[in-house]
């Protein structure tokens, strides 16, 4: 059976939620570097980052998990030249052993965003 997670604070923007919790593993919608109190999109490719990567945790942490719990990760880059940027700021957020990751170049994202980051963790 699948359980819709609604975190207060992360909202989506547009006919999905944010995470399903099905059995033990949680899908959770790719983010991007909105503020969820101003509903406003970061304005650097750094900051989106952080913010994406933010707003996992804060789905993850409404139903008692963390990123440690994240077992793969997708993300979705409009410039692949921002690779190894965006590599320094996710180091910072997870710790050993890392996700599994894909990294997609795309054209473009929602709302002219920069970076999209989903997630799948697993509740261990």
């Amino acid at each position: 059976m699948k359980e819709k997670i609604m975190p207060e604070n992360i909202k989506a923007i547009g006919p999905y939620s944010p995470a399903i919790k099905v059995g033990n593993f949680v899908f959770i919608s790719g983010q991007l570097g909105l503020d969820p109190k101003t509903n406003e999109l970061k304005p650097t490719l750094e900051e989106q980052t952080e913010q994406a990567l933010i707003n996992l945790s804060e789905i993850l942490s409404s139903i008692g998990l963390s990123l440690d719990n994240v077992v793969k990760t997708t993300i979705f880059l409009v410039n692949m030249e921002d690779f190894q940027k965006v590599n320094e700021i996710y180091s910072k957020f997870f710790k050993e052993p890392y996700p599994a990751r894909s990294t997609i170049a795309v054209r473009s994202l929602p709302r002219n965003a920069l970076i999209e980051i989903e997630a799948i963790a697993y509740v261990f």
